[in-house]
């Protein structure tokens, strides 16, 4: 991983998968919207696993491993650069490890601060605000939270790295925040993308920077119209699944859903557009996402990020 970059006093800003999407959302907003480019990709050696293998026409290929990459802006203004960590996945075993491999080249890239993104479920309205909870390494921090209106996590766990990550930096000497965003129940397993805009929202203001959320506040403002239905469709299916673990019954699985060949071109106009327009890349991912087919082309979506020489 390089590390001469001259960085003006960055903040570090560090996402994982996790409940309703909410963390990777706002991550991948961050990126597309501020034209970020990849700084490093960080191989956590020893720490993830091969689980299984491709199989592609017959032919068996080397499975999968999760990749984890820095990405970074610079502020023009000058006040701090923003450092993004997207992580494919948290390991399974060896967090600790991995957070304090991760902040000791934080460290050396000169971060002051680092930020994490997570959700918080509560028995919130699916259409109303969601809030944002906060929690910090320092009384400064919390401050802060309070000034700009966030509910202060007052007691429990936050899970996984999200949490694992800011008690490593505070035993570095870094100052810590995470930035919980309110989500319902109901979609702890759907992409919630209310929940990842009031993150973003608040994040702008700490980090004071210019964030245009015209495209998350569509997305937003098209689930909210399909919130109802989708509630309804969702009754209706715990009640059949209620039903099939009362009997021996079980439906035969949906065959796997292929792109139509107008998907295909809609994909490719999306990706030659982001590539002339980084801010264009959000539309592509939200696109994917809705095709159900990020997975296949995550690879190729974040080489778009690839610095241009």
């Amino acid at each position: 991983m390089s590390k001469n970059m001259g960085l003006n006093r960055p903040w570090l800003v560090a996402a994982w998968p996790g409940i309703s999407h909410v963390a990777m959302n706002a991550g991948y907003y961050l990126i597309a919207k501020l034209g970020m480019h990849v700084l490093a990709e960080y191989v956590p050696n020893g720490l993830f696993d091969v689980d299984y293998v491709d199989v592609e026409g017959g032919l068996i290929r080397t499975g999968h491993r999760p990749r984890s990459r820095f990405f970074v802006w610079i502020d023009p203004e000058q006040k701090h650069d923003i450092v993004v960590f997207i992580g494919e996945a948290q390991p399974p075993l060896g967090k600790y490890t991995f957070c304090r491999r991760l902040i000791e080249y934080a460290r050396e890239l000169g971060v002051e601060r680092v930020l994490t993104f997570a959700a918080i479920l509560t028995p919130m309205h699916p259409q109303d605000k969601s809030r944002v909870f906060g929690a910090a390494t320092d009384t400064k921090g919390l401050e802060e939270a309070k000034r700009l209106g966030q509910d202060i996590l007052r007691d429990g766990q936050i899970g996984g790295l999200n949490g694992v990550l800011l008690g490593v930096a505070a035993e570095a000497g870094l100052r810590g925040t995470c930035l919980l965003g309110e989500v319902p129940p109901l979609f702890a397993q759907f992409g919630f993308p209310k929940a990842s805009l009031a993150v973003l929202e608040v994040f702008r203001r700490i980090a004071g920077i210019d964030l245009d959320f015209t495209e998350l506040s569509e997305q937003v403002e098209a689930m909210d119209r399909e919130l109802e239905k989708l509630a309804a469709r969702m009754e209706a299916s715990v009640d059949e699944q209620v039903s099939l673990e009362e009997g021996d019954y079980a439906p035969k699985p949906a065959e796997e859903r292929r792109l139509s060949r107008e998907e295909e071109q809609r994909i490719e106009e999306l990706f030659e557009k982001a590539k002339t327009d980084r801010s264009k890349a959000y539309e592509l991912k939200h696109e994917l996402d809705r095709l159900d087919v990020f997975k296949e082309y995550e690879d190729r979506f974040l080489d778009l990020f690839k610095k241009r020489e």
